[in-house]
């Protein structure tokens, strides 16, 4: 363990599994106070809190859906009685929907813009309420932005909407000494990634890899540390060099 976020408390939203799991681990392994958000694995998510404390660090599961505004509420209440005053807050929770245009229902549409858009503003809003001077705000976004990828029109509109939310905020909250910035991932490893994909990915990635949770998590604990104090509304690209 390091001590770069000491006393520090971070909410890591759909942090049970995947990017949002290895993301809980290395800000608890840098010293930070995790939340583990889940919306459905409860076990998913008390595993991650053992795997934390087995290895020395501080985690809670609170589980909230966060499309929903009072269960995002009861997730920064929670948080706050638990653990004390928040410092970091990690926007991971997603949803995909991999369809061509003319074949994606309201139904696809509404699934991935309640959790990509409206949860994200739901946290994102809570937050800038509630994260101390000073604090972090990483939101999860996609290289799907700027690939345009046939299928991933909904999700790749859904994760524009939150590069944007991030820009506007640093501006918002830059007075406060908050920064707010979005990390990209390329195509990484966890159960969101379609098999059919994978080749094509090692053939346009320079690393020659699929890129892994902790990849993006490194990232993450970085944006969260005082060594980015000067960064801020900016979307930082974590994919190999896919573009």
């Amino acid at each position: 363990m390091t001590d770069k976020l000491t006393g520090q408390v971070a909410i890591i939203t759909g942090a049970s599994k995947g990017i949002g799991r290895a993301i809980a681990e290395r800000l608890a392994s840098d010293g930070a106070a995790v939340v583990v958000n889940y919306a459905h694995s409860k076990e998913k998510a008390e595993s991650v809190v053992k795997a934390i404390e087995s290895n020395g660090g501080k985690a809670i599961a609170i589980k909230a859906d966060i499309s929903q505004p009072g269960e995002v509420k009861h997730l920064f209440d929670d948080a706050e009685k638990h653990l004390g005053a928040l410092n970091i807050l990690v926007n991971n929770a997603g949803a995909i929907v991999s369809k061509p245009i003319v074949e994606t229902t309201l139904e696809d549409f509404d699934k991935v813009v309640s959790i990509n858009v409206r949860g994200t503003f739901l946290a994102l809003q809570e937050g800038a309420r509630r994260i101390q001077n000073q604090g972090r705000i990483i939101n999860i976004a996609t290289t799907s932005t700027l690939l345009s990828s046939p299928g991933q029109s909904v999700y790749a509109a859904s994760k524009a909407a939150v590069e944007q939310f991030s820009r506007v905020a640093a501006k918002e909250l830059g007075e406060r000494k908050i920064t707010v910035n979005s990390v990209s991932p390329g195509a990484t490893d966890t159960d969101m990634m379609l098999n059919d994909i994978r080749e094509m990915v090692l053939q346009q990635t320079p690393l020659n890899r699929i890129g892994q949770p902790e990849d993006i998590a490194d990232v993450v604990a970085f944006l969260a540390s005082d060594d980015a104090r000067w960064i801020t509304g900016q979307t930082i690209y974590a994919n190999g060099g896919m573009l």
